[in-house]
């Protein structure tokens, strides 16, 4: 059916996407395109955050019933009334910071709920999905594939544990010390029935760990009574980092219920006795999306370490890396996989959340999963058994490799998708603050390696990237109107140098690549530079806009608009801030969250604002100073007391401005 959902009354954002799709869709209409620049301040709340070296916020503030839910870079988590910001409690893990410190949102469970079970997925395949493009074929081995048994179902507990009767409704969270929280929703305490007095290691399985190499960024995601978390691994420190694994655990015992390792499909929970979960393998750091209806969670997968080099990676590793999997939240088990990008050695891996939507097809609809891609690519799969709803094909790809490593000969393009700012790059494109800048810019595009957006990571000759190691399209994640089919999305176009620098340690022969490679880079030739392509003012080498906002119709498959999203007015030559709202579009990872009212809400610019977008359009109907500049995405809520809307919005300061603050705002109608 093409009808649109209709408006409604009130409204949770209880996921990090607002639902299980990850939509960033709120079906509210309060707030609208006519009266949407009458918001005003409703409150503003400071966190008491400190501001410790290597944090940055980047949270998406939570909301369910009366409450909203922060967490800090340090993992502090608040609740907040969520209609005056005040404090009602506070849980501090009192974590020591380190060098990467985030936290991007919380977890909610709700045990009073109903049963709720998730359905098997069909066996049959709508004629207009088998009428789609073929998929992507990979250019590496599967090993042989495992029987898989048919989707089991899932029943949420209905009620909490008696251990634990305070805590019905709980916050799960993870910290920058590898540790799942179990929190009680109404005052903060630690439920005792969940592990060890409320939080179990991350690290159990997992091996030796160095200090800040290895914890969870993204939100643990909850479904039904499992609590599934990846983890994050520093990039490009050494080879057989700790393991990608992806786990799920009781939400009331903390117990582990399943595991699914990326090199050995044999470990379905703990690992034997004296034995680890696989090392080195890709890593799931982004936040998933599930279908419960199908029984199925998607994952955005990373590449292995070192980032731009892999001639040592396993199979299975290479199998996985960069990619969109799909595995039965029941069980663990694998359902399919689709690759975006073959031996991923550009960090092209897929950060943003997948999103789960109703695609148009000849005859109806059929269950979609979008794809956003750093490399600017939007794949559009049917979910249920990931092959390509809008055509994929291979294209060939630059070769020249270092000694030792490979290429893949080809990679898959999605032709029937808008691009999002991947245009060739030319000398002309390349500018400057002034015109000596300008001539530096264009003088450093000439002296590197540029074959587009597969150009080999250089050697002697540095290579250009881009889009580069920040997209494209990263975690911010995008945003669908369901009620006019638009799809919306913003991204970042910094081109960026990339140089591998020889070693004086032997290399590793692509012959002697194990899938258990020895723990140190020794086994790499090369270590990489990878820098963005700035003036000696710092400012951007390639001309503006660096930060766009693109909607794209679902039906047409068309780009409807385009629009710079930021302006200078923040930024300028040495870091100074020029005071000048020109509309160059600037650097941002966070997202956008769009509405019922035909308003779409984004802030991750680097001038301190919260905007509000014209869904028809692109305009801005509407700006609110905010104290700071944001790093992630906004929220959108009902409360159920008042039936007032609110927008809130996280502010700690912008990726790339040296302003930082501890702010929590929420804007309302008069």
């Amino acid at each position: 059916s093409d009808a649109a959902p209709p408006a409604q009354a009130s409204s949770d954002w209880r996921y990090y996407g607002r639902d299980p799709g990850g939509s960033r869709y709120a079906p509210v209409d309060q707030i609208n395109r006519e009266n949407v620049d009458e918001l005003k301040v409703a409150w503003t709340f400071r966190t008491g955050e400190p501001q410790n070296r290597g944090s940055e916020d980047q949270n998406t503030p939570m909301q369910v019933g009366d409450k909203v839910f922060l967490c800090t870079p340090t993992n502090v988590v608040i609740a907040l009334n969520a209609d005056t910001g005040k404090e009602v409690w506070r849980h501090d893990p009192k974590v020591k910071p380190f060098y990467w410190n985030r936290c991007r949102g919380v977890g909610y469970w709700d045990g009073t709920q109903p049963k709720v079970a998730l359905s098997s997925p069909p066996t049959a395949v709508a004629k207009s999905a088998d009428a789609a493009a073929k998929p992507v074929t990979k250019v590496v081995a599967k090993p042989a594939p495992v029987a898989q048994p048919a989707v089991a179902k899932l029943v949420q507990t209905a009620a909490p544990s008696p251990a634990a009767p305070l805590c019905s409704r709980r916050i799960i969270t993870s910290t920058i010390n590898a540790e799942l929280l179990a929190l009680d929703a109404e005052t903060g305490a630690p439920c005792p029935g969940f592990g060890n007095g409320g939080k179990i290691s991350l690290t159990t399985g997992i091996g030796p760990i160095k200090k800040g190499f290895y914890f969870q960024t993204s939100m643990p995601t909850v479904v039904g009574n499992r609590v599934i978390v990846g983890g994050w691994v520093a990039d490009n420190q050494e080879i057989a980092e700790p393991a990608g694994v992806v786990r799920a655990f009781d939400v009331v015992t903390g117990e582990l219920v399943w595991a699914w390792d990326l090199g050995n499909p044999a470990i379905t929970k703990l690992p034997p006795e004296g034995q680890t979960y696989t090392r080195g393998t890709p890593n799931v750091w982004s936040t998933p999306a599930f279908d419960p209806e199908l029984g199925l969670i998607y994952l955005p997968t990373g590449n292995s370490t070192p980032d731009y080099w892999g001639s040592h990676r396993s199979l299975l590793s290479e199998f996985y890396s960069s990619s969109v999997v799909a595995l039965d939240i029941a069980t663990g088990k694998e359902r399919w996989v689709f690759q975006t990008v073959h031996h991923d050695v550009w960090d092209y891996d897929v950060p943003s959340q997948p999103m789960l939507i109703d695609f148009p097809v000849a005859g109806g609809t059929a269950p979609a999963l979008v794809q956003f891609t750093k490399r600017g690519q939007v794949f559009v799969l049917d979910r249920r058994t990931g092959k390509p709803l809008t055509k994929v094909v291979e294209v060939t790809t630059p070769r020249g490799a270092q000694k030792g490593e490979w290429l893949s000969p080809t990679q898959p393009y999605s032709v029937e998708m808008p691009t999002v700012g991947v245009e060739h790059l030319t000398e002309k494109m390349m500018w400057g603050a002034t015109p000596l800048d300008q001539l530096y810019c264009r003088i450093s595009f000439k002296q590197l390696r540029y074959d587009g957006d597969f150009t080999p990571p250089g050697g002697k000759q540095a290579s250009l990237q881009y889009p580069g190691m920040g997209g494209g399209m990263n975690w911010g994640s995008g945003a669908y109107d369901a009620r006019r089919g638009l799809l919306l999305v913003t991204d970042v176009r910094v081109p960026q140098s990339v140089r591998l620098i020889p070693t004086k340690e032997p290399g590793l022969q692509i012959k002697l690549a194990k899938d258990r490679p020895p723990p140190s880079m020794k086994a790499v030739a090369y270590k990489s530079e990878a820098k963005f392509l700035v003036s000696p003012l710092f400012t951007p080498c390639l001309q503006p806009p660096h930060g766009m906002m693109t909607a794209i119709d679902v039906k047409t498959r068309q780009v409807v608009w385009q629009v710079p999203v930021g302006t200078a007015e923040a930024e300028g030559p040495l870091g100074l801030e020029s005071h000048i709202p020109l509309p160059v579009g600037t650097f941002g990872l966070g997202g956008v969250i769009t509405t019922a009212g035909g308003v779409t809400f984004h802030a991750a610019t680097i001038d301190p604002y919260l905007r509000a977008y014209d869904n028809a359009t692109g305009k801005v109907l509407w700006k609110g100073k905010l104290p700071v500049g944001v790093g992630g995405t906004p929220s959108t809520y009902v409360s159920p007391t008042t039936g007032k809307q609110y927008v809130v919005v996280s502010a700690g300061g912008a990726r790339m401005s040296q302003v930082k603050g501890d702010y929590v705002v929420a804007y309302a109608l008069p």
